[in-house]
């Protein structure tokens, strides 16, 4: 397994928290998701991600999928960083 965490912003914390888009796109590949929100309210959120390995993930991440679940949650794409475990 391969442990990433993944920071970046989003419109309405609310509405990402809500949404079951991370379970939908991800959770098929064996891929799980723990979200985590700023403790002051900054639109900044945090994931911390399981996945089988690197390659996995990163092919998600460039899914068209992927690209529709962030815009329908709001995410601002140019915003996003990734810290891989080592």
């Amino acid at each position: 397994m391969t442990t990433v965490l993944v920071f970046h912003q989003v419109d309405d914390i609310d509405h990402w928290l809500a949404s079951t888009n991370r379970e939908t796109v991800f959770g098929p590949l064996g891929i799980t998701v723990r979200t985590f929100v700023e403790r002051i309210p900054a639109h900044r959120v945090g994931l911390l991600v399981e996945a089988p390995d690197l390659e996995t993930l990163e092919r998600a991440m460039g899914s068209e999928a992927a690209a529709e679940a962030m815009a329908a949650d709001g995410v601002r794409p140019d915003t996003l960083v990734m810290f891989v475990e080592h």
